[in-house]
This record gives structure tokens, sequence and C-alpha cells, in this order.
């Protein structure tokens, strides 16, 4: 199981236990030293990882660190932890003096569900105020997992992961001033249109007139993007329905069945005069993909569209949010399973339709793209609609 899969096998279990998690204890054992297992660190070899280190900087007060991920004898994480129903924004200032304390370029503060990372940009030593990587395990993106896997012990490197991190925290910060203002914009935000639109001038007025047409405007682009990301994926959809697999064109072409009032043996469904022939044998494989994704999402979910040149598996019926292609000919039978964020796609050979059970993981890849693209593009929607 490589780093990703391990990584949502851990989300899977935080949204099924959050509710259940009473204290700080068990949000340490069932969310966060799984996630530090997954880094590739033994929680229970006090040289990988040592729970409550010492981090008083006046030997004083006994202050310790929840956990410290160590090298060569050295800390090189540390990592505080909360319940995971606290606001970390209550306990940053506790994770600067541990910060002080250690010799670490690295802390992490988390609730077991978000997880923001700190190093110190701005003064050798002392930890930013503000972090230059946010994870919401609840809310994961690929990049999210790739800059987890940074911090893996296998590809660890202090300074490849410094050189990224000022830019990262200036990406944050952006994004946070993007989404409020693209919500509600504020008196600055607006000044900036009116002035560029007024020969640089502005009055109070002006900027109260123009905050409503500057937050519909904003809508509208968002809108057209999304808009022209789906004629897109409907035009990628068209064009490759018209390619076939290689080495098999052609192969289902039944021109007299298709002019049968009665459908051939084998055959579920038959549209004249778009030339496609649902077969038993098609909707066989296509319960085997339900029956072994059903554990993962509601069943009545999964659904299929059938095409002249191959049999779609997909979420909601969308014919971009797709889980698995099935090619089913006279002559050789295949399935298709995303790759790269649908930017590429791989067609495998199978003997028998029963051989799917053999791409279990790969159609769980297939559907946990297609619920994030369809969660994605759903959210945005409703952003729109409010």
């Amino acid at each position: 199981m490589d780093f990703k899969d391990t990584i949502q096998q851990i989300v899977e279990k935080i949204a099924k236990q959050k509710d259940s998690i009473a204290t700080e204890e068990a949000t340490k054992t069932s969310f966060v030293m799984p996630v530090i297992a997954a880094l590739g660190y033994d929680v229970f070899n006090p040289f990988e990882v040592v729970p409550e280190m010492d981090c008083d900087l006046v030997k004083r007060k006994g202050e310790k660190i929840d956990y410290a991920i160590m090298k060569d004898e050295n800390p090189i994480l540390l990592i505080e932890c909360k319940h995971c129903k606290q606001n970390l924004n209550l306990h940053d200032t506790q994770l600067q003096r541990y910060f002080v304390a250690s010799k670490a370029r690295f802390g992490v503060l988390t609730n077991g569900i978000e997880y923001r990372f700190y190093t110190d940009l701005e003064k050798v030593n002392i930890m930013d105020e503000k972090p230059f990587l946010v994870v919401n395990m609840l809310d994961l993106s690929d990049n999210d997992i790739e800059q987890l896997k940074k911090f893996h012990k296998s590809y660890y490197n202090e300074q490849d992961i410094l050189s990224t991190a000022q830019e990262l925290q200036i990406t944050i910060q952006v994004k946070e001033m993007l989404n409020r203002n693209f919500q509600m914009p504020d008196d600055e935000f607006t000044r900036y249109f009116v002035r560029n639109l007024n020969d640089g001038k502005y009055t109070a007025k002006l900027v109260d007139q123009y905050r409503p047409i500057v937050k519909k405007s904003i809508a509208s682009v968002i809108n057209d993007i999304i808009s022209d990301r789906l004629n897109v994926a409907m035009k990628n959809e068209n064009k490759e329905e018209k390619q076939m697999p290689q080495g098999v064109e052609n192969e289902n072409q039944q021109p007299n069945e298709m002019n049968e009032e009665k459908l051939p043996d084998g055959v579920v469904f038959q549209d004249r005069e778009k030339g496609i022939v649902t077969t038993q044998e098609e909707i066989d494989a296509y319960n085997i993909v339900r029956s072994i994704l059903r554990k993962y999402v509601d069943v009545s979910r999964i659904q299929y569209n059938d095409y002249k040149t191959y049999f779609s598996v997909n979420i909601d019926g969308s014919t971009w949010w797709w889980i698995c292609r099935i090619y089913i000919g006279k002559r050789s039978k295949k399935i298709c399973l995303p790759k790269d964020n649908y930017k590429t796609n791989e067609w495998i050979d199978i003997e028998t339709i029963d051989d799917i059970f053999n791409y279990a993981d790969g159609l769980k890849e297939g559907l946990d793209l297609a619920l994030k693209e369809a969660n994605y593009w759903l959210a945005k929607k409703n952003e729109l609609e409010k």
C-alpha cells in the first residue's frame, strides 16, 4: 500500500469516528499516531518518536511537547495535539514556546483533523505566526498529500521543504484574502475596481455602489470558468466515445440485429437511433463494480451510461465523473481506469468479467477521483447559487 492509500484509509477512519472521540488522548491514539506511522516513523521507537519531550525553556514549568519526531538524535518535527473538536486558533502560542526551546525547524499544531505546519522563515528559532501549510484531513487534495509526503521518513529533506515554505505560506494568505473578498468585497478590494474604472477617482458612495456589482461579477467569472471546464470535459467525452481501444474497432456493430423488433439474446436494451446496444454481460460487469464499491459510497450513486464504443460506470449518472469504462467485444474484453485526475487513462485486457475483481484498488481510486470532482463542482455550484 502506497502513502496515498494509507492516508486515505486514515481519512475514512476520521470521518467515521470523529463524533465519538471524547478526549485529547483518544484523538492522539486514533487520529495522530496513525498519521505519524504513515509518515514512516515507528511510534514505539524512542529513537524515532519521543512522546512528552521536555520543551521547557526556563526549566521550571515542566512544559512538554506531545510528540517529537527525531533524526540523528535531534528533533526535526514537533507535534502539539488538541482534542478533535478544539479550535486551533486558541493554542498556537503554546507551540511557539515549545519551538523556541527546541532545535526543530518545523512544528505542527493539530486536532487530528486539521494540521498546521510552521517554521521560522522570518527569524531563526522563532516560530512564524502564520503556518506555511494547512492540511484538513476531511478536505484533502492531491497536493496536500504530496506536501505531507515531504515529511515522510524516506523523503525528508529539510532544505527542500524550506525552499517552498515561503511560497506556500504566501499562497495560504492570498487564498484566504481572495475567499473573503469573493464572498463580500471589502472597501480596499472594491476601491481597486472603482479607481480603475473612474480614472483613479473614488468616493465612499461609489465604493458602496460598486461592492454588490463586484461580488456578482466575481460569481459570474467563476461560473464561466466552471462552465468552460464542464464543456471541455463533455467534448473530451464525446471525442473518446468515437475512439475504440486499439484492436477492437467495430466489433460490436450488429446492423441486422439493430433492425429487429425483438431484442437479441443477451441484449437488455438497444437504441436504434444512436446505435447503442446494452448487453447482459455489461450489466453483470456493472454489478460487479457496484459490489466492490458499495462499502465506500451509497450504492444508488453508482450508475452507468452506455455508448456505442464502451460502457461507463460513474457517479450520479455524470458523463465526466466516471469510475471506470468497460469494453466487451466478441474477441476481447477490457477495463479502463482513470489516471492523473482524468488527464490519462489505462485500458487493461481481461479474460472474463470476473477479472474485474482483480482491480478493486484501481476502482477505489476511480471512485475517490469521481467523488472528489463531484463534490468540488457541486460545492462551487451551491456557492454561486447563494
